[in-house]
């Protein structure tokens, strides 16, 4: 018997070992199982062997150095065996790569403890018993949700103005978030594509523009499937160099607080790079599953999705962004449009420390499933309400200040109800029917007759009211 034959029926018999082996071991749900580890099927000496083809174990891959006629006799036999006995407990983790070679999904932690994956499901939200304080946000952020169709109808231009400033304190408090930061006359440089990117910061900003447009403008066709989540972290590091951008992590991670002197702080170690894929498919089939069946009501389920999201921690880089972006998404997809108008993500960073701090208490023995996801919904439930408010507050300025007001009176009803210090630029964003004209006529007439106080001068002068202490 010549060599070469010997090889492939050693090949065959290998791949027979594997498949049936595997089959054997379906049933454990061991995420970390793969064709390389697993004392059960191949010893790593026996699949080194010369007798068996060359064969070797490379980083989680079985791969064939010496002899493609071997190579392509075991892969023919795994395929052939996988048909006849029609196993249907084949673990996840065996599957065939591009370029036909037989690999493990992700390679288990050599000498680590198993452990079991926690579970998700959210249909088991509908058995607690909520508090009064996230009921009455509930039924708060409805109402404003009824207003804000009768808004979208009677007040198309003043939403039109409201969407492009909240777009940019999207980009810019999203980013800042997470210390990337740039000049505000060069974000609005990007913002309106007139310039292109000078560093890395600047790269991640215009990424993070292009993906809040995209959910801005088309969240009806993007599924929360973990496909279009991985072309979303794709397109969020697109101007980057880094080459993970729409991968998951390959290397585990930890979720930090940035402290104000530059310090990072870990609140979380997240789960491991070997679950991530199939922790993602879960969250995202429970979340739609349980929102189809109506189950628990959105505002409160969407919460716990983000929440998961960000204890899975599921890339490299760019999780506290994509779980910004995700929130954006879902609450689009369930009719909750304020984000549109008024910066979700300003909103969160102008209150981080509650934010971290609400992470922190909801992410206890979350390993265990035994965390409590209240104070992180509670925080992003009076996120949303706070935003409804001060967009109601937005477009009825000029209804408040009487039917035919002029910019002056528009102005003045803000300036009554301003406390502190402002700048012209903020009157701008108070007041969304007005032009910048408009509004630095008004100011100055304020100043005039004595309702304001103008302070500094050029791009830094701010106003206050008269009758404050200064």
């Amino acid at each position: 018997m010549s060599l070469n034959i010997i090889k492939k029926v050693s090949a065959f018999a290998l791949a027979g070992t594997m498949i049936l082996s595997l089959a054997a071991c379906g049933s454990t749900k061991d995420s970390g199982t793969n064709v390389s580890s697993s004392a059960q099927t191949v010893s790593t000496q026996d699949v080194k062997d010369n007798s068996l083809g060359g064969w070797e174990v490379n980083n989680g891959k079985l791969s064939l150095e010496e002899n493609a006629e071997a190579k392509a006799a075991f892969e023919k036999a795994a395929r052939c065996l996988f048909f006849v006995f029609r196993v249907k407990n084949l673990p996840k983790q065996l599957f065939f790569s591009q370029n036909n070679s037989i690999i493990g999904r992700n390679p288990k932690p050599v000498g680590r403890k198993e452990k079991t994956m926690r579970k998700f499901d959210y249909s088991i939200l509908k058995d607690r018993t909520w508090d009064n304080e996230i009921l009455s946000y509930v039924s708060q952020i409805q109402e404003y949700k009824g207003k804000q169709e009768l808004f979208t109808r009677q007040k198309p231009m003043e939403l039109k103005r409201l969407i492009q400033i909240a777009r940019i304190q999207s980009t810019e408090s999203s980013n800042r978030i997470e210390g990337i930061v740039t000049t505000n006359p060069r974000l609005k440089q990007l913002m309106d594509d007139k310039t292109t990117p000078r560093n890395r910061d600047e790269e991640e900003i215009l990424g993070y523009r292009n993906v809040l447009s995209l959910v801005h403008e088309e969240y009806d066709a993007i599924p929360v499937r973990p496909n279009y989540i991985l072309q979303m972290h794709r397109d969020l590091l697109r101007f980057t160099n880094l080459s993970y951008g729409g991968s998951f992590k390959t290397t585990p991670n930890e979720i930090d607080m940035l402290l104000g002197d530059g310090k990072k702080v870990v609140l979380f170690k997240p789960i491991e790079p070997y679950e991530t894929p199939d922790a993602v498919m879960n969250i995202c089939e429970s979340y739609q599953e349980t929102l189809e069946k109506e189950l628990i009501h959105p505002l409160i389920l969407i919460p716990c999705f983000i929440l998961d999201f960000l204890c899975i921690h599921p890339f490299n880089d760019g999780n506290g962004r994509m779980s910004r972006l995700l929130t954006l998404l879902l609450l689009y997809r369930s009719g909750y449009m304020v984000g549109q108008y008024i910066s979700i993500e300003k909103t969160i960073a102008d209150t981080k420390e509650s934010y971290y701090k609400a992470l922190a208490d909801a992410d206890k023995l979350w390993h265990e499933e035994k965390n409590d996801p209240k104070p992180f919904i509670k925080y992003m439930l009076g996120v949303i309400l706070a935003c409804y408010r001060e967009f109601e507050e937005r477009v009825t300025i000029a209804e408040k200040s009487g039917v035919k007001s002029t910019s002056y009176d528009i102005v003045k009803e803000f300036v009554q109800n301003k406390i502190g210090i402002f700048t012209k630029q903020e009157a701008m964003i108070a007041c969304p029917s007005l032009g910048s004209s408009s509004v630095e006529s008004a100011l100055k007439k304020l100043v005039e007759d004595g309702s304001l106080k103008r302070l500094g001068a050029g791009r830094k002068t701010h106003y206050v009211r008269s009758d404050a202490a200064i």
